[in-house]
C-alpha cells in the first residue's frame, strides 16, 4: 500500500536479483528517488514472497533468473495471492520464452538491464499506478513474434480470431496502437487523451475480447484483421 507525505505518493518497492553486485547498487540507487522507498533487497524468489508477506509493498523489481524459485514462477504466485502487487522485470534476457512467460505470469513492466535509472523509475511508477510499460527491445520482440504467430497458425488454430461486435471505435484504436507496440503513454499521446482514460479503454477491451495481457492484446491486435 503506497503511502502519501506532503502530497506525494510514495511506493513501497521490493529488489530482486541473485547478485548482490547488482541488487545493492539498485536498491541504493531507487533510495534516491523521492517517492520510493525500498523496503526490501531479496536474493531470491522465496525471499521476495517472504518480504510481501510482511508488506506492504507496492512493485517488485524481479530478475528472472534466479535460484531456488525463479522470477516468472514469483510473479505467477504474487499475481495469484498479492493481485494488488505490481511487478516490473528487469532482466539480461529478451527471449521469446522469458518475454512471454514473464507477461504471461502477470508482469506489468518488462525492462532489459540496459535500461537507465530513469527508465527503471519511471516503470516502476508506473507499475504502480497500473500501467505498463515494455523495454523497446522487448515491444519489438513481441511484434516480431505475433506476427510470425499470426502468419502462421499452429494446426487447428484460426489464422484469425475475429474481436467481439460491441467493442467501441476508440477502444479498437487502442487494442490497434498496442499491437503497434506503444505503452500507455504513448497511446495518450497519439490519441490526445489521458493515461487514465487509455486504461480504462484498455481495462474494458480486455474484458470484452478476453484478453489476457498485454502479449496477448498485440497477438489479437495483429492477428483480427481490419476492424
Amino acid at each position: 500500500m503506497s503511502e502519501q507525505t506532503d502530497g506525494a505518493v510514495r511506493l513501497k518497492v521490493v529488489v530482486a536479483d541473485d547478485q548482490a553486485a547488482v541488487r545493492e547498487p539498485l536498491a541504493a540507487v531507487l533510495g534516491l528517488a523521492g517517492d520510493i522507498d525500498v523496503v526490501a533487497a531479496a536474493a531470491d524468489g522465496t525471499e521476495v514472497l517472504a518480504a510481501v508477506a510482511a508488506g506492504p509493498v507496492d512493485v517488485v523489481l524481479m530478475d528472472l533468473r534466479m535460484p531456488v524459485l525463479d522470477g516468472i514462477e514469483t510473479t505467477r504466485r504474487l499475481t495469484e495471492e498479492y493481485p494488488e502487487v505490481a511487478v516490473v522485470v528487469l532482466t539480461t534476457f529478451a527471449d521469446d520464452d522469458s518475454i512471454l512467460g514473464a507477461l504471461g505470469a502477470g508482469a506489468r513492466g518488462y525492462l532489459t538491464k540496459n535500461a537507465g535509472r530513469q527508465d527503471i523509475t519511471r516503470a516502476i511508477r508506473a507499475a504502480g499506478a497500473g500501467q505498463s510499460v515494455l523495454d523497446r527491445e522487448v515491444q519489438n520482440r513481441l511484434l516480431a513474434t505475433a506476427r510470425t504467430r499470426a502468419a502462421a497458425p499452429a494446426p487447428g488454430e484460426a489464422a484469425r480470431q475475429p474481436l467481439p461486435d460491441d467493442l467501441t471505435p476508440r477502444e479498437r484504436e487502442v487494442l490497434a496502437l498496442i499491437g503497434q507496440g506503444l505503452s500507455n503513454r504513448g497511446i495518450a499521446e497519439k490519441l490526445f487523451i489521458s493515461e487514465a482514460t487509455v486504461k480504462t479503454h484498455i481495462n474494458n477491451l480486455f474484458a470484452k475480447a478476453h484478453i489476457r495481457d498485454r502479449a496477448d492484446a498485440v497477438r489479437r491486435a495483429l492477428g483480427a484483421g481490419p476492424a
